[in-house]
């Protein structure tokens, strides 16, 4: 049976005057690889497309809810009330400690939420209800299928349907992306806006000056859906006039600025058209930058480049804020947690790029290499802030899967001849996709904790970088207690559950267990203060050397939530000696204290608070060597702690050992955290130990930084 002939995706309508130097064809006319297998390979390319949607849906079911919903969900509320005409609902009030403040969500396009909102409220769910939750993972995997899908439609653009299929399989079995897609209302509609936009900038550019209507509008909904998300979404308008120029240059060259006025008017009104609707439709769900779209709009992408809202994140074993983060932090964590096919593939398609210049309609290949890096490197120049892994840069991740699948097609194609080699290349991709395949299989309820198996896997990342930090396995905590009849709806007596995610707890126990169970919020670093009867923590909170150390969970927990055995999510049970010694302490009872924190630590020798609560009793009683003993304890069980030092240093300080509380108090200042109640204290006494020592230069050199904090 012949072939049928390739299509060629030149188009007429570059310049035909002969006295024209410049030869198009060197660019332009590229062919797209075909065969008499297309009609099949598309068959399968929807027909797989339509199996990921489903499985999709299925896992965004069963996912627990992110922990930053809690802000989203405020947010959609406002935003109803916004729309049903309450105007006061989205006013900013920077003194009120509430979601819409504490999240900046103001900087935020709306329409996820004004979508889910939508629908929730005609279904008549509250952020209580199970199903209020459910509406909006439905919605979150339909956008991260619709990235999948685009991301794939594009790299059939350039290499036929064989490298969309590629691409497909590479981005569902990504288990970060995947994870995400589950319950990441911001991360992942940013993504499908980014991905849909690219698409049909390659159709439309193909087809320039002369495009259909078609790809024109869905530029515009990619754009407009990109910035309806997040003030970033504006980088697509950046690339609109960047592509747009490229592509006139391939087809004219740089003569045809002079000879070719006329299109270059239809490549200036074509691409300032579509920015303008595109940003004019994202000003439907963005009620900030409509009331001053300008200036509004570049004051939320300010706040973006530099991500004014800074947490503590855990990076490579310490604990450091996210403005303080090295240069590579962006580049760690997309090595060490995309999958093997990724990282192999995009590497080396960038040693192949000369090839798919050669081989591929230069533009839309130009188009995804600088999609996936362009972002990266600015960041990484501008020293953005960022935390939570690389989530803020998810957006990249489909153009790099783009180029990951044209690599192994070359790879294919250079060993044409070799079929050994060919089938080695064919059981190695196999074998990289099996691997995060098993992983999303193994742990469907929370895959976005994926790390490779190059970087040593989730074990070698535990206590060294974050791995549920949205405590998604929450939901499964909750579940377990449910399943074991620990709560129930019916239970007479009320149970108390304290968490560190406490919005997450709420949603799923006030309304479904009728006011049966309580929930406190507790910090993980002073849990025992509140009593409870069970405690579920994440790790989310705890510090890394304190996870090393091997004592979390501690011999409280009576479950673990794991993913591959590695520990995410730990229930604790209440009660006992250490609620008793946290009351002694309140009352002033030190020696009663003691001897029930004494109690707790014979039960459970790997409890840090008991011993730490400990050292505190006895420097009230003037016991500065038990004091001391009780506090080194703590620092082996939970070395990352501040207080544990911090208690060492002043049994230090008051039995005469001054250089020794100096370098205490140097190490509770360098662990720097919210653990003790104000680390100006530790400066203090610092100081004074300088004092002590005769040292009143550097007493004074502290105290000066101390005014600082």
């Amino acid at each position: 049976m012949s072939k049928k002939p390739a299509k060629s995706v030149r188009q007429s309508s570059t310049s035909s005057s002969p006295k024209a130097k410049y030869n198009p064809d060197k660019w332009v006319t590229r062919l797209v690889p075909t065969s008499e297998k297309d009609g099949l390979y598309k068959k399968i390319f929807f027909g797989l497309s339509v199996v990921i949607l489903l499985i999709t849906i299925g896992l965004a079911f069963g996912s627990g809810i992110n922990g930053d919903d809690e802000y989203q969900d405020d947010y959609s509320a406002r935003l109803m009330e916004n729309y049903a005409g309450n105007v006061d609902a989205l006013k900013i009030d920077p003194k009120a400690n509430d979601p819409y403040n504490k999240g900046k969500m103001y900087y935020y396009g709306g329409f996820f939420d004004i979508v889910t909102g939508f629908a929730n409220k005609a279904m008549g769910y509250t952020w209580q209800d199970a199903g209020y939750h459910s509406v909006r993972h439905f919605f979150n995997a339909i956008f991260g299928v619709l990235a999948m899908l685009f991301t794939a439609l594009l790299a059939k653009e350039i290499a036929g349907w064989r490298a969309g299929i590629l691409t497909l399989l590479f981005m569902f079995l990504s288990p970060r992306f995947l994870g995400d897609s589950l319950m990441n209302p911001k991360d992942i509609p940013f993504a499908a806006g980014y991905a849909i936009a690219l698409y049909y900038m390659a159709v439309f550019f193909r087809k320039m000056p002369n495009p259909d209507w078609r790809p024109t509008i869905g530029i515009v909904i990619g754009i407009g859906l990109a910035i309806a998300t997040r003030a970033g979404g504006l980088l697509l308008v950046a690339f609109l006039f960047l592509f747009a120029g490229l592509d006139f240059l391939f087809k004219n060259g740089f003569a045809g600025l002079g000879s070719e006025g006329k299109t270059v008017g239809k490549y200036a009104a074509w691409s300032i058209g579509i920015a303008i609707v595109g940003f004019v439709f994202s000003l439907l769900f963005w009620p900030y930058a409509m009331q001053s779209p300008i200036s509004n709009a570049l004051e939320a992408l300010s706040e973006f480049s530099k991500l004014g809202v800074k947490i503590r994140v855990l990076f490579e074993g310490d604990n450091v804020m996210s403005d303080d983060t090295p240069w590579n932090y962006a580049l760690t964590w997309i090595w060490r947690t995309i999958p093997i096919f990724s990282l192999v593939g995009f590497l080396g398609g960038l040693v192949f790029l000369g090839n798919f210049f050669k081989k591929y309609q230069p533009l839309p290949v130009f188009m995804a290499v600088f999609a996936a890096l362009f972002p990266l490197f600015y960041i990484i120049y501008k020293d953005s802030i960022l935390h939570d892994g690389w989530r803020h840069l998810t957006f990249v991740y489909p153009t790099m899967t783009v180029i990951a699948a044209l690599f192994f097609l070359e790879l294919e194609a250079k060993l044409k001849e070799n079929k050994t080699g060919k089938y080695l290349v064919y059981a190695a991709v196999v074998l990289m996709m099996l691997e995060p395949a098993v992983f999303i299989a193994r742990n469907t309820k929370f895959p976005y904790v994926y790390f490779n198996p190059i970087s040593g896997g989730i074990s070698g990342a535990f206590g060294n970088f974050e791995t549920d930090y949205w405590g998604v396995s929450m939901k499964q905590a909750v579940d377990w207690l449910e399943a074991e009849g620990k709560i129930s709806p019916t239970m007479k007596d009320t149970v108390t559950i304290g968490t560190s995610f406490s919005y997450v707890a709420h949603a799923y126990l006030d309304k479904k267990f009728n006011g049966k169970v309580k929930v406190t919020y507790v910090k993980f670093a002073s849990r025992y203060e509140k009593p409870w009867d069970y405690g579920i923590f994440p790790s989310r909170y705890i510090k890394g050397p304190h996870l090393l150390s091997g004592h979390w969970p501690n011999k409280r927990t009576i479950h673990t939530i794991t993913a591959n055995g590695v520990p995410l999510t730990a229930i604790e049970k209440g009660g006992g000696p250490i609620f008793e010694g946290e009351k002694a302490l309140k009352r002033q009872d030190f020696q009663g204290a003691i001897a029930e924190f004494q109690k707790e630590t014979q039960q459970y020798p790997d409890n840090e608070q008991a011993w730490m609560k400990m050292a505190m009793a006895y420097l009230n009683l003037a016991n500065p060597v038990e004091a001391k003993k009780a506090a080194a304890k703590a620092v082996e069980i939970a070395p990352g702690d501040t207080s544990g030092p911090f208690y060492m240093g002043l049994a230090g300080l008051y039995s005469g050992d001054f250089s020794g509380a100096a370098n205490d108090f140097r190490t509770a200042i360098k662990l720097d955290s919210d653990i003790l109640p104000n680390i100006k204290s530790a400066y203090e006494r610092l100081a004074q130990s300088y004092d002590q020592q005769g040292n009143a230069a550097a007493a004074q050199q502290v105290r000066e930084a101390a005014k600082n904090l």
